[in-house]
């Protein structure tokens, strides 16, 4: 008995075809990473860029004590309390700055009428001292629109606040 003819074998598909695909996957990617860094780091330097100037168009802040410290009763029934506090007031213009040094006796009293009006239950919180503040500035700012002076007060701070 013969053997049967061995049947020939298929030809094999060149690789070159596969290859190709790959590079070109590879090369994709590695195209649409570079592109991918490149707008990333440009927006990035825009943004850093945009910084510097903002900050160098902004004036330093400057900050006005309002001395000497203010001492006050406090408007505690029953019992005599004060309240002692160091202030500052912060501002970037320097012609808000000149009025407060002018008009520092009428915003001194316009304090220390607003702080008279404290109790000590009200200054233990945080939250009251903070409130305090807001009203501090709305006063300063109120002296200051009331003399027509500039009024570009950012911040009041209690650099020191001690009740007895």
């Amino acid at each position: 008995m013969s053997k049967p003819a061995a049947q020939a074998a298929p030809p094999i598909p060149p690789r070159s075809s596969n290859l190709a695909l790959w590079i070109l996957i590879v090369l994709l990617v590695v195209g649409i990473a570079g592109a991918g860094a490149w707008w990333f780091l440009q927006g990035r330097g825009d943004a850093h860029a945009a910084e510097p100037a903002a900050a160098a168009t902004r004036s330093p802040a400057r900050y006005y004590a309002l001395e000497p410290a203010f001492v006050v009763n406090l408007a505690d029934a029953g019992a005599v309390r004060y309240l002692q506090a160091d202030v500052q007031v912060m501002t970037r213009d320097e012609a808000t700055g000149a009025a407060l040094e002018l008009h520092t006796p009428a915003i001194r009293n316009r304090l220390l009428l607003l702080f008279g009006q404290q109790t000590a239950a009200q200054l233990a919180q945080r939250t009251a001292k903070e409130r305090l503040q807001e009203q501090a500035l709305a006063e300063v700012r109120g002296v200051l629109k009331s003399e027509r002076a500039a009024d570009k007060v950012e911040a009041v701070f209690f650099t020191s606040l001690v009740t007895q």
